[in-house]
Formats: structure tokens, sequence, C-alpha cells
């Protein structure tokens, strides 16, 4: 466990040498990735959603793909589609893989595509599968999509369907980072331009490469993350929070008037897996109630529908959420 461990805290340090003062994201990306989940990032423009997501990418040994959504796109654009071929007197038609067959897929700005586009992403996303003029195609088996999206601009935009933002694992949020972040990243960035007009003239000394990290040491690490013990007070919580989005009225007045549609089984699914992770990710071989309630807002605040009330007060799904953990009692 020490070594993958180690492996994987290196992953997250070169991740934190490109993406200054996004701790919560990195660790959220990083949760993701061994929980075998897909991910939502929403933030403003250029709060380095696709930074991020690329910094993962780069420094593991993955084939990346990136998806730019826009109105235009077609489903088959994503999946890929049968191809003619045509040699002499032999003909045949072939699967083009589409973008969407590599191991770390960027959905960028996925609500500025039509919901049939949305829709071809649904299959892949739950069962690691695509099928293609009856025909069933694999994906690869380190496979995870990360989608973002602006909470602006949302004239001409296409609202995910809540079918499809329950196969998120997580909704991740970026926030605008503090002023002595902003500072660094000001000259983090001024350096990357330098290195690129050094590498172009050709004045930059050759450094030596650090080695991405092997797919091996993520398949490593699910394997540990499986092994964590969970109590049966903790399974309990787990039920015993989702629960309360559906049967709000036994936790106080708020959520009865917060909540109109409750959180699916696979909310509890995924606070089990991210909960097992972040304990994993902390060095422990046990789940406890921190954990839980350190994950809680990303499993739940894209599961939740809020009530017309709830909207009109200004309720964030987070805010709901902070209620649930005050009003469910810990094991």
């Amino acid at each position: 466990m020490t070594d993958t461990l180690d492996r994987i805290s290196q992953l997250k340090a070169r991740m934190r040498q490109s993406i200054i003062g996004q701790e919560d994201v990195i660790d959220r990306l990083i949760i993701g990735l061994l929980a075998n989940g897909n991910l939502l990032v929403e933030g403003l423009p250029g709060l380095a959603k696709t930074r991020a997501i690329k910094a993962l990418a780069t420094n593991m040994e993955a084939e990346f793909s990136r998806i730019q959504f826009t109105p235009d796109l077609l489903p088959s654009d994503v999946t890929g589609t049968e191809v003619y071929y045509q040699a002499g007197e032999k003909s045949e038609f072939r699967f083009e893989p589409g973008p969407i067959f590599a191991n770390i897929v960027l959905a960028d700005e996925i609500n500025r595509a039509p919901a049939k586009v949305q829709a071809a992403l649904l299959e892949a996303m739950e069962e690691r599968q695509v099928t293609v003029s009856g025909k069933t195609h694999t994906m690869p088996p380190l496979f995870m999509v990360m989608a973002t999206q602006n909470p602006v601009e949302q004239e001409g935009t296409y609202p995910l369907p809540e079918a499809q933002m329950d196969r998120f694992l997580m909704h991740v949020l970026i926030s605008y980072p503090p002023v002595e972040d902003e500072v660094a990243v000001i000259r983090l960035v001024r350096g990357e331009e330098k290195a690129a007009v050094d590498a172009a003239t050709k004045t930059r000394h050759s450094e030596a490469t650090l080695e991405p990290v092997p797919q091996d040491a993520v398949f490593a690490a699910r394997r540990d993350i499986s092994s964590i013990h969970v109590s049966e007070a903790m399974e309990r919580y787990m039920a015993d929070l989702v629960n309360a989005t559906r049967h709000r009225e036994a936790y106080g007045d708020n959520l009865k008037r917060w909540i109109e549609i409750g959180a699916s089984p696979r909310a509890s699914l995924a606070l089990d897996k991210c909960g097992r992770t972040h304990a994993w990710l902390a060095g422990r071989d046990y789940v406890d109630p921190e954990d839980l309630r350190a994950i809680a807002p990303d499993v739940l605040r894209h599961r939740l529908g809020l009530t017309f009330e709830a909207q009109g007060e200004g309720i964030s799904p987070d805010k709901v959420v902070e209620e649930l953990l005050t009003m469910v009692a810990l094991p």
C-alpha cells in the first residue's frame, strides 16, 4: 500500500506544479480517477478547469482526448462511425473510433452541445462501451470522462438532463483563487511562456523529463481501496444521509422546504467509493465519518432537486448539504 500511495502522491505533487491554489480540485480529480468514476467540473471561465484535467493526463501514462462540445457537433463525432473502404474488388465497412476511445476524455463545455450529443456519452460513461451499427466496442480498462461547464452564458446552451447528471460520480466546483495564489499563477504562466520561447529558439538546455506515473499504479491503488474497511455504522450513516434527502420531513422544516427530489441509490454507492478513496489517500485502512462529510457536497450537490421556494430564496445545493450533515446524526 505504501509504495502505491507514494506513486499517487507523486502524481498529485506534479499536478500542483502546474495548478496553483486549487488543492481541493486536484484531490477530487485524483479521487475520481481512483474511484473509477466520471467527473463534472464547473467554474467560471479562466479558472483552470481544462488545465487541471490536462495536468492529470499529462503526468500519467495515459492516452488523452479532448472533445470541444459545440451546437453543431454530431453523436458520431464523439463515438466514431462505420466507414466504407474499397480496395480493388474487396470492400468492407470498418469502425473508425471517435475521440471517446481514450483513457482520459475531456468533454469541454459539455452543455454547449444538444441532448443527442450529450446522450452519446451515456453508454460509455455507465457501461464502459459504445454501440455503433449494432456492434459493441469496449472502452479501455482505464477510462474516465471529465466534463466541464461554465455557470454563466446560459444563452444557447443545453442543460444536462438529470439522468446524465446522476452518472457523474462527483460535481466539482472551482472558485476564484486568493490574491497570493493569483500572483503565483502570474509567475507560473510567465515562466512557461519564457520556457516556450527558449525552446523555440533552442536556447534552453535539455533537461531530464520525469517518467509519467504508470497505469499500473492506478489499478494497484484501486485494489487497495477495495479492501478498505467500512463498518456497519459507516454503511448506515451513508444510507441515512441519502435517505434524509427522500424523507426530509423527518429531518427538520428546512430540508422539507428546500428539497423536491431526493438523491438516487447512485449517491450511496458514490459515498462508499469516494469515502474509501478519501480514507486511502489519508493513509488509513478504514472509513470514518470525516471521510464521508468531506466528500458529501461533491457527491450530492448535483443529485438534489431543489424546490422553487429554495431557488427563490437563493438557497444553493451546498447549503442544503450543509443542513443535511447537521441534521443527520453521526454514528
